[in-house]
């Protein structure tokens, strides 16, 4: 007998990024890799009173197979505010269906097709969104291509970046899916000698094109300031990406406390990596909103 899945409206990304649209707020996608990090995001938005959504990649599949998924689901499904649990830069059809089919897991993911030439992506988005809706399971895409590379994601470091436009981002809704991840200048992992260039009109544009019918993410968010994500916000980003804003804070209290006993370091890096997602929730106006 297949699994009993909610009906699409009660789905948990999409009541929380609704939500977010519908206050002027954004929620923090937080990229986790361990289940340290998974249990800084629930206590982050309990502590906060935020909605929250745990990103992982497909490394966390590869790595631990369903059991790292698994854990996630539990501890964001059972948090006292909404938490959901997303897949990002699923790279490959048959990667999105394997986790689709995980019983109670994720309540959305990222189908990237975007290293596949651009008909070939709408078609397979297409295909792989209609799945996921099928499965209870809200879909995102990334029409155009972001710059650079992420720790645990393969497929798109060393390919050109291609700069989202409106008529695209339309393209893309066509396919049926419920959050757009443009690129409008913001780049995977390390923005290097140029800086940080983005193209807000570009974003305003997308936003005014498409913004009422998807949830529009931000990917490529690290180094960004309060100001930056509010300039984002105002041109109708409701999901925040953070990895290294998150997990460097693990990664210095590991440096830091070497040779301690390991509980007290993870406890201690947990804790880290919890004060710094507070700060996100409170620069995006989610504290407070759950």
């Amino acid at each position: 007998m297949a699994e009993h899945r909610p009906p699409f409206s009660e789905n948990r990304s999409m009541s929380i990024l609704n939500a977010a649209k519908a206050g002027g707020y954004a929620v923090p996608g937080m990229c986790c890799y361990n289940i340290e990090s998974i249990i800084a995001t629930v206590k982050a938005a309990e502590a906060a009173r935020s909605p929250a959504m745990v990103l992982l990649f497909p490394w966390a599949i590869e790595y631990a197979g369903d059991s790292l998924v698994k854990a996630a689901a539990d501890a964001a499904h059972s948090a006292s505010v909404p938490v959901s649990l997303h897949l990002d830069h699923a790279q490959t059809p048959e990667l999105v269906r394997r986790a689709a089919d995980i019983p109670g897991a994720f309540d959305s993911i990222m189908c990237d097709m975007s290293h596949y030439e651009k008909e070939e992506n709408l078609k397979l988005t297409a295909e792989l969104v209609k799945y996921c809706h099928e499965r209870g399971i809200a879909a995102e895409a990334e029409p155009g291509r972001i710059e650079g590379g992420e720790d645990g994601v393969a497929e798109t470091a060393d390919l050109e970046g291609l700069l989202t436009t409106p008529e695209e981002a339309e393209e893309f809704v066509a396919t049926g899916i419920d959050m757009l991840a443009p690129a409008f200048g913001n780049v995977h992992g390390e923005y290097g000698p140029r800086g940080i260039q983005l193209e807000y009109e570009r974003l305003h544009s997308i936003n005014e094109a498409v913004g009422g019918r998807v949830r529009l993410v931000l990917h490529g968010a690290d180094p960004f300031d309060e100001e930056i994500f509010r300039k984002c916000m105002a041109a109708g980003v409701t999901k925040v990406n953070i990895n290294k804003g998150m997990n460097n804070h693990y990664a210095w209290v590991q440096d830091e406390m070497r040779g301690k006993p390991l509980t007290s370091v993870i406890e201690a890096g947990t804790l880290a990596m919890q004060k710094a997602i507070e700060k996100y929730m409170h620069w995006l106006g989610s504290a407070g909103k759950a």
